[in-house]
């Protein structure tokens, strides 16, 4: 399976405490529109920790019915628990996603042969590739690089997703194995391309998939000086979508260009009032919030795709 491109990690929209598929359904038009490689729904950004197990599958079988095999989908169904991440992944596999994207199991704190034997058998029960996500600073474990080697020999792993903060890292993968890296970040997405990776799944992309997909398009092509004019006017964008834990800050970005009603689930809660203005200067600044209209509500711009 080739993956390369943006791939969008969806939010999950909620309105009176449950999921509105109304927004969710736009939001997947637009993304198509916006020429987005493929979409990731119920990762991190789609705020998977607080979604019922029922929630977690209505979610991924909306989002690929949806897409209809206009892009490909990479459906979040990670876990800690090696059988209930592969019951969420055969699940999935009968919805008709493409892939799944596996999350470092967190908490227990798994040996890295653990972590070896987590990953296979999850690929294997479940019959789809899987995208690795190495994200230590949410699960407290690294997916060692000499175990990411081992797992790149293994027909279903597809990629890795690199959300460490760290592009020395890519290069130590991509001199050890030969796998897809897909940045886990949008400010390194570039930096990471050049050494190798070959594109990104993207939270800015929820509001910008154009933007972020011509990137990735440059920088594939190896037009490195167009990608980097994007990289540069939406880096303080990339930036402040994690001045708090993502997914609060997108989620309130896209509720101010009124794509979305800003709503959460404990533990996740609205942003400060000082981060909130500080995201709303720096919408303005890159062009998709205008300042306020006559009756002091925010004017944004068309979101047009």
């Amino acid at each position: 399976m080739k993956l390369a491109g943006c791939y969008t990690a969806l939010i999950t929209p909620f309105r009176n405490g449950q999921v509105d598929f109304d927004a969710l359904g736009t939001i997947v038009e637009q993304q198509i529109a916006g020429g987005v490689a493929g979409l990731v729904p119920v990762g991190t950004t789609g705020e998977s920790p607080t979604l019922t197990y029922a929630e977690h599958d209505e979610v991924i079988k909306f989002v690929t019915k949806k897409a209809n095999k206009r892009c490909q989908i990479i459906a979040g169904t990670g876990g800690n628990s090696t059988f209930e991440a592969i019951h969420l992944s055969k699940n999935a596999a009968e919805f008709g996603a493409d892939a799944t994207l596996q999350v470092t199991p967190y908490y227990n704190k798994p040996t890295p042969e653990g972590l070896y034997r987590h990953f296979s058998m999850v690929a294997e029960e479940s019959g789809l590739p899987i995208v690795l996500y190495n994200v230590p600073g949410r699960t407290g474990r690294e997916i060692p690089i000499d175990i990411v080697a081992r797992l790149s020999k293994h027909k279903l792993v597809a990629a890795i997703k690199e959300a460490g903060g760290s592009v020395e890292r890519v290069n130590a993968i991509k001199d050890a194995c030969d796998i897809t890296v897909l940045s886990g970040d949008d400010s390194l997405t570039l930096p990471m391309m050049a050494v190798g990776a070959s594109g990104i799944i993207s939270v800015a992309s929820n509001i910008i998939p154009v933007e972020v997909s011509n990137m990735a398009k440059a920088a594939l092509a190896g037009d490195f000086e167009t990608a980097l004019k994007i990289h540069r006017k939406y880096y303080p964008l990339y930036r402040d979508l994690f001045i708090e834990s993502n997914p609060i800050p997108i989620k309130a970005a896209m509720a101010d260009l009124g794509m979305i009603a800003e709503e959460y689930r404990l533990p996740l809660c609205e942003m400060t009032a000082t981060n909130r203005d500080k995201l709303r200067a720096t919408l303005m600044r890159v062009g998709l919030l205008t300042g306020k209209d006559k009756s002091g509500k925010l004017d944004t711009k068309c979101l047009d795709f």
